[in-house]
Order: structure tokens, then sequence, then C-alpha cells
């Protein structure tokens, strides 16, 4: 049973300058909600009872975030505001659920990975990047029911346009299932459009097993010199491991960049 997710926060954001020169980019708001309590709220949904918090010290803005409790406390006391009183509630309710481990050295989301793995507990755990929001439909739930069925790991996917597949990690299907989801025959970073496998793309949800952790501690520095989650994935599938994609069914928002950003906050104000 899947109860554990993690949430990888130490980057530091400059695709989003200046505004992440000062503030995290997962506290922004988005339309008047701060972008990181979607995925908050996506977890809760999902049945999800901890989540995990890789940050740097450059982030300790999004601890403070939710131990911030003598703040509210002094506030509510002289205000009797209902709607920071209800705010201040959802808050330690995620207060409640979330550990946090630090990764002061930006070495990659493989080794954010890597520096979580004495907390994890059974065999496969949830992993969601704060940039892609999903909406409309729980993404993390529909990947949890997969993964029960199949008893395997679980990456979401998305198609893209033929003249964006260079921007992506492409998945090579080995075999469909049906509309929906795939087995993975492999994950190609970035390949131009003649070597692309497919259009599906890779998206920031998977369901990892507990073994990626012995690729990842013997695993060499890739491209930029950090350690890359996707070679420890390749790793896993040339060892037999099962991986299923699942083009899912919400509306995916791409919060990573600027024009990104403001298009978010215009989209979810619509639904």
């Amino acid at each position: 049973m899947i109860k554990q997710a993690i949430i990888p926060l130490a980057g530091l954001g400059t695709r989003l300058l200046p505004l992440t020169s000062v503030f995290p980019k997962e506290l922004l708001p988005i339309n008047g909600k701060p972008g990181l309590e979607y995925i908050l709220d996506e977890c809760k949904e999902a049945g999800i009872k901890e989540i995990i918090f890789v940050i740097s010290n450059k982030k300790k803005l999004i601890r403070k975030y939710f131990y911030n409790d003598k703040f509210f406390k002094t506030i509510i006391k002289n205000k009797k505001d209902s709607r920071i009183k209800k705010e201040y509630k959802k808050i330690l309710s995620f207060k409640n659920k979330i550990k946090f481990v630090y990764q002061n050295k930006p070495l990659g989301t493989g080794d954010a990975v890597l520096k979580v793995r004495k907390l994890i507990k059974s065999s496969h755990f949830l992993m969601l990047f704060p940039d892609d929001l999903i909406l409309k439909k729980n993404c993390s739930r529909d990947m949890i029911s997969i993964h029960k069925r199949n008893n395997c790991s679980v990456m979401a996917s998305i198609k893209v346009k033929k003249q964006d597949i260079s921007r992506w990690g492409i998945y090579s299907i080995k075999k469909q299932i049906n509309k929906k989801n795939f087995i993975i025959k492999d994950v190609i970073e970035k390949p131009s459009i003649s070597d692309a496998p497919s259009n599906n793309a890779v998206i920031g949800r998977y369901i990892l097993p507990k073994e990626i952790f012995l690729k990842l501690k013997k695993q060499k520095k890739g491209i930029g010199g950090e350690i890359h989650i996707t070679d420890a994935i390749r790793d896993l599938i040339n060892n037999n491991h099962k991986f299923i994609g699942h083009n899912f069914a919400g509306k995916y928002l791409d919060c990573g960049t600027m024009s990104g950003y403001i298009k978010s906050s215009l989209e979810i104000s619509k639904l």
C-alpha cells in the first residue's frame, strides 16, 4: 500500500527569477493559493499519510510556512477572523503529514530521492514534482490504483506535439495495454524529432520501487554533473522491473516557467 510521497523542493527556481530571488517558487500564489498546496491536496485525496519534503537551507521559508504557529495564534486571537482560522487549520493538517530532509548541494533529482532512503517503509512510494500541476482528475490516485492492480511501478505521461518532443523525456513503448496505459520499454531524455520513439512524454508523477535506492547509491553523475532519476529508472527497466506509463486524464499546467506560472493562474481561475 502506498502511503508515502516525496516532493523534491531544493531547486533554485531560476526560471522564475526575479520572483524566486527571495521567495521559494513553491510558495508563490497561483490564483490566491500557494502552488505547493495544490500538490498537497492531490496527495491527501490520494490517501497519502506521510509527505517528505526535500529542501535546502535556502528553502527554509517552506518549513516556516508550516511552523508559523505563534504568528497565526496571535492573529486569530486578535482578529477573530474565520477565514484565517480555516487557513491555519488547513496548514496544521498538512504539517502533521510532513517530514523534512535536506539536500544542500544541487546534485540532481536522483540525489534528492537518495536522501530519503532511510524513511521509506513500503516496497513502493510516490514522487511528485511541484512544477507540474494536474487538476480536475487526481493523477496520483489513478496511478496508485494502477499500481495495486499490476503490482509494479507507474509513471505519468502526456502526449506532446511533435515539434515539442525535444523538450521532454520520451517513453519507448514495449506494449500498449489500453488507450490510457502502456508498458515502458525505455525512457529517452530529450531526443530529436527523428529519434523519438513516441510522443508520450514524462510528467512529474512517479510510483517507484524501493530498489531504486540501490541503483542511485552506485550511480555516477550524468549530464551537468547531476545524478538523474531517469538513469536509475532505465537501469531498473533493463533489469526487468515493470514500469507502466499512464496517460492521465486531468488538466496539466506547467508552473516552472514565468509564462507557465502566469498562464496557470489564469487557467485555474476559470475552473
